[in-house]
């Protein structure tokens, strides 16, 4: 079997593994604690991350690892292969009980997402991707819409930011929905449930590197608000912003954004 192939054999069983215990563990009562910037984590984030570190390390003992609830460690910069895992994506969804919630695990190869899944156990979906070969909801191949007009459009995001008085040129009616999880929101838009949705903030390589792959092999464009593709494993495991759209509305999207200096 190609390496890929495996790859995304072995992270699908581990984030469908990881997903039932944060179920089950939600169900049984969570503990929940703060991190620094008021964002939470529950004992089910931290149980997930140590099943799937223990889970893919023994399968793959010579790849890197980088994961959200995990100390990042600075081997991973000389490993051509590692894990970037976030055990749960959208964790304020999973406390309220709301479905968009996911496991999101990838395999980077040489900077790279060579294979990626994101689960959504609520709702019982599974995306997954390999480089080259396409991407695919529950086994079904999956494709970005056809949209090439901002009005209109549906938009994953928080329609505040859309109405802010700061915009040179204001955005037009949009069909605008929340969804806690960065890696939901990137997967929606390459099942073409969405058109587009964007981040003018720095997004860390754990929310973006499963979906990026998702959505590019389903035909969306990926990148940054000045157009630019991600790399990962870098020093600082983080990209300046995110925009994710259908093939024709994205340069669109970036015409209007590109403008934004953001701080590093």
């Amino acid at each position: 079997m190609p390496v890929a192939a495996a790859d995304l054999a072995l992270i699908t069983e581990a984030a469908h593994e990881a997903g039932a215990l944060a179920l089950r563990l939600r169900a049984e009562g969570l503990v929940t604690e703060y991190k620094a910037g008021d964002s939470p984590v529950t004992n089910a984030d931290l149980a997930c991350d140590a099943l799937l570190k223990e889970r893919l390390s023994a399968a793959r003992p010579d790849y890197g690892w980088l994961s959200e609830e995990t100390a990042d460690d600075p081997a991973r910069l000389s490993k051509r292969r590692l894990f970037v895992v976030d055990p749960i994506d959208g964790t304020r969804s999973f406390l309220k009980d709301r479905p968009w919630w996911v496991v999101s695990i990838a395999v980077v190869e040489d900077r790279l997402p060579l294979a990626g899944v994101v689960y959504a156990p609520q709702l019982d979906e599974t995306y997954t991707a390999m480089a080259g070969r396409g991407a695919r909801l529950d086994g079904f191949s999956i494709h970005a819409s056809s949209c090439d007009k901002v009005e209109g459009c549906g938009m994953v995001g928080d329609a505040r930011m859309f109405a802010h008085p700061a915009w040179p040129t204001p955005w037009p009616e949009m069909r605008i929905e929340a969804r806690n999880s960065t890696a939901y929101r990137m997967c929606a838009v390459a099942s073409g449930a969405f058109d587009s949705t964007i981040a003018m903030v720095p997004k860390f390589d754990w929310d973006l590197a499963a979906a990026d792959l998702i959505a590019r092999e389903a035909g969306a464009f990926v990148g940054d608000h000045h157009g630019r593709p991600f790399s990962y494993n870098g020093l600082k495991p983080a990209q300046p912003s995110l925009v994710c759209a259908a093939p024709r509305l994205a340069p669109l999207i970036l015409e209007r954004v590109s403008h934004i200096a953001l701080r590093n």
